[in-house]
C-alpha cells in the first residue's frame, strides 16, 4: 500500500483523559478514507493531530514520506495538505471569485516592490491566478454565484467554495471536517459528486470525518472505526455494518451516527 499519510503510534493527553491511545493507521494514496467512531472515540483529536492543529504527546506522523509530527497547518499547507472546516472559514465581504483568488501564497502582488517595479509580472500573475479560479468555479458549477459575496451564499455553496480553494493550489490530500455539516440534501449531492471527480479525474487524496453515515457509505473505502481512542476496526462500509459488535456498540441498530 502506498501510504499518503501514516500515523504510528500516536497518543494525546488533556490532564487525566487519554483521548488517543497508541493509534496507528493510514491513508492510501487516491483513496477517499473516511474515519467514524460514536462520540468521544478520539476520532476529531486524532484529525486535528493530522491537521497540525494538535501537538501529539508520543508516537509519529508521516506525510508523503516524510516526518510532520507537530508541524502548524501552514506548514502542512506548503507541503500539500490543505483542511476544510465543519463551519467554512470564508471571506464574507469579498465575492467567490475572490476568495478562490486569495489562496496561492507568494503571488508577486503581495510585494509593495513589485507592485511599482514589475508591475507586468504581477498583471500576468493576476491574469493567471483568476483564470485558474474561474476554471474552479466552472468545475464546481459555482458560475452563478462568481460575483456573489461568499458571506451570502448557502452553507452548501460555502463547503464547495472551501473544496474549491483545495484545488487552487493542486492539493495532494484534502482533510474533509464534517463536510455535510449545514448543507441541504440537494446541494449535498452536488457536495459529493464533486468530492468524487476530484478523486477520479484529478487525483485527489481526500481524508474524511464525517457523522452522515450514508455520505460515508458513498464515498469512503476503506472506513476507519475508533472508539475509545483506538483503531478498531477498518475496512468497506459493508463489513463495517455488517460487524455486529461494531453496530451493537457503536451504533445501534440500524446504523445511524459515527
Amino acid at each position: 500500500m502506498d501510504a499518503v499519510i501514516d500515523v504510528r503510534g500516536v497518543s494525546k493527553r488533556f490532564g487525566g483523559l487519554t483521548a488517543v491511545n497508541n493509534c496507528s493507521l493510514s491513508v492510501e494514496r487516491g483513496s477517499i478514507t473516511g474515519l467514524i467512531g460514536p462520540n468521544g472515540a478520539g476520532k476529531s483529536t486524532l484529525f486535528n493531530m493530522v491537521a497540525g492543529n494538535i501537538v501529539p504527546d508520543s508516537g509519529t506522523i508521516m506525510f508523503d514520506g516524510a516526518d510532520v509530527t507537530g508541524l502548524k497547518p501552514h506548514e502542512l499547507f506548503r507541503r500539500g495538505m490543505l483542511r476544510t472546516f465543519q463551519i467554512a472559514h470564508e471571506f464574507s465581504n469579498m465575492t467567490a471569485l475572490e476568495n478562490l483568488m486569495m489562496v496561492p501564497g507568494d503571488q508577486p502582488g503581495e510585494s509593495l516592490l513589485n507592485t511599482w517595479f514589475r508591475p507586468g509580472r504581477v498583471a500576468a500573475n493576476d491574469a493567471a491566478v483568476r483564470q485558474k479560479a474561474l476554471d474552479v468555479i466552472d468545475f464546481l458549477k459555482l458560475a452563478h454565484v462568481k460575483n456573489e459575496l461568499a458571506g451570502n451564499l448557502s452553507g452548501g455553496q460555502k463547503k464547495l467554495l472551501e473544496l474549491g480553494r483545495t484545488m487552487m493550489v493542486d492539493a495532494h490530500v484534502v482533510l474533509l471536517d464534517e463536510v455535510a455539516a449545514g448543507v441541504n440534501k440537494t446541494l449535498l449531492q452536488d457536495l459529493a459528486a464533486n468530492i468524487e471527480r476530484m478523486n477520479t479525474e484529478l487525483g485527489y487524496t481526500f481524508f474524511v470525518i464525517e457523522h452522515d453515515m450514508d455520505l460515508i457509505g458513498r464515498l469512503c473505502d476503506p472506513v476507519i472505526v475508533m472508539a475509545q481512542g483506538e483503531k478498531i476496526a477498518e475496512g468497506p462500509m459493508e463489513e463495517i455494518r455488517a460487524n455486529p459488535e461494531i453496530v451493537e456498540a457503536y451504533f445501534g441498530s440500524p446504523v445511524e451516527a459515527a
